[in-house]
């Protein structure tokens, strides 16, 4: 029996989605990385030149440091709030494509893989998993080589 007829991707296909390719794929969410990102450096670098002239003026530098910590803390909190989602967005690509992958050869993965190797795998479809993966760990691809090489892309609507 053969084991791919138990594990078949499916994509739920949105009029509105446009379809996913190498060039496309990276996705910006405006508000978050367009807006939010620019006024925490702005503020931090707003905060870091008034403690510079509260310290050099005499005056407000209790402030001026509260402010400083303020924003440093705002983009402590922005870069872990970031880094998190994806730390947990990668685990479950990890377990999901590794179930793809044992449920096609019935081994799990090769140990060598990357995480970001595995993240760029996902995209390729069945048919070529297999044999992009195991190219992946004997020439040691770097992910944008992975995703360059697959020809039948499996789009990836999910991750943020």
């Amino acid at each position: 029996m053969e084991r791919t007829k138990y594990f078949k991707v499916t994509s739920k296909k949105n009029s509105k989605m446009k379809e996913q390719n190498f060039k496309n794929h990276a996705k910006l969410v405006p508000l978050f990385h367009g807006l939010t990102a620019p006024l925490v450096l702005i503020g931090f670098i707003g905060a870091i030149v008034n403690c510079f002239r509260a310290y050099h003026n005499g005056g407000g530098r209790i402030t001026a440091v509260l402010l400083f910590l303020l924003f440093t803390i705002g983009g402590l909190f922005f870069w872990f709030i970031r880094s998190f989602s994806l730390g947990a967005q990668d685990r479950a690509i990890r377990a999901e494509e590794n179930l793809r992958y044992f449920s096609i050869t019935g081994k799990l993965f090769d140990s060598r893989l990357t995480m970001k190797q595995v993240i760029a795998l996902r995209f390729a479809n069945n048919d070529e998993f297999i044999a992009l993966t195991d190219r992946a760990v004997k020439e040691n691809l770097k992910p944008n080589e992975i995703k360059q090489a697959i020809q039948y892309w499996k789009a990836d609507h999910n991750r943020i």
